[in-house]
């Protein structure tokens, strides 16, 4: 269970490490500088925090190292505005703000048993990697495990040195698709979704986990469903517009939903109760 947070204050925390995933993505390790407040902080797999940089402002951005792992908290950032850019240009030692943990998180404890099924698109990789760690970490907990996660290009595949180890496991079973054909690529083309429909996994004592770009993660529902996935078999995540993180601003609200209090993890059950906004 996540820690008791006071949630309008940033922890200051110091960058030790940026790693540069794909052309528009970098991922940053951050360790708190309060040493007592790092070795307490608890979240759970798909908790979000907001990432602060001093002088020009805060985001949203999925935990990204697992809870099972603690030496410091992972954000997998795409440059994709004034804040996203300033990120980018941090390097190691620079200082940001931690406001978190935020949100709920995946249902893990529902999970156990089960085989289940990763199905990732781009940056949308940054939070079935915190489950997927987890479950890795917990592997006796659950059934089969696989991994369907494609790009555009090879080189726009995030957590690269990772999924060379993910490859090579013999618990877990790793898909990797391009959108098109490129050179000395020899693995699967072709889009997520369509590729989901010709693998055509059964639905049989499986769960089916999936983030991505919007249209991806729309075809891919709608590829689980002509698979005969139940609506509670699959579950997704939103960072839908969320600004303040704790429900005041109103940003991010779908009716009377919050997208940063009540998810950023839903089930398509749950999806389908709110108004069709998304």
């Amino acid at each position: 269970m996540a820690n008791a947070i006071n949630a309008f204050l940033p922890e200051i925390g110091t960058i030790i490490k940026v790693i540069d995933e794909t052309p528009t993505i970098k991922s940053l390790q951050v360790v708190l500088d309060d040493q007592g407040r790092m070795r307490s902080f608890r979240f759970e797999p798909g908790q979000v925090a907001q990432l602060s940089i001093f002088g020009a402002g805060e985001a949203t951005f999925v935990i990204n190292s697992p809870p099972t792992r603690v030496e410091y908290l992972q954000f997998s950032v795409m440059k994709a505005g004034e804040v996203t850019e300033r990120i980018h240009q941090c390097k190691e030692g620079d200082l940001v703000g931690v406001r978190g943990p935020l949100g709920n998180w995946f249902p893990y404890e529902d999970m156990k048993g089960k085989d289940i099924y990763f199905i990732g698109g781009g940056i949308g990789m940054a939070p079935l990697r915190t489950l997927l760690l987890f479950m890795l970490d917990n592997r006796k907990d659950y059934g089969a495990i696989t991994l369907l996660y494609g790009a555009r290009s090879p080189q726009d595949l995030c957590y690269q040195e990772e999924l060379k180890e993910w490859e090579a496991r013999d618990d877990m079973e790793l898909i990797l698709t391009v959108d098109r054909e490129f050179p000395a690529w020899d693995k699967r083309v072709g889009l997520v979704p369509n590729v989901l429909k010709e693998l055509a996994p059964s639905p049989k004592g499986k769960i089916a986990i999936t983030c991505g770009p919007p249209i991806m993660i729309r075809f891919t529902l709608q590829a689980l469903a002509e698979l005969g996935y139940k609506d509670e078999q699959v579950i997704t995540t939103l960072e839908r517009r969320m600004k303040c993180g704790i429900g005041l601003c109103g940003r991010c609200n779908i009716g009377t939903r919050y997208v940063c209090v009540d998810g950023p993890v839903f089930s398509l059950a749950q999806l389908k109760k709110l108004p069709p906004e998304l």
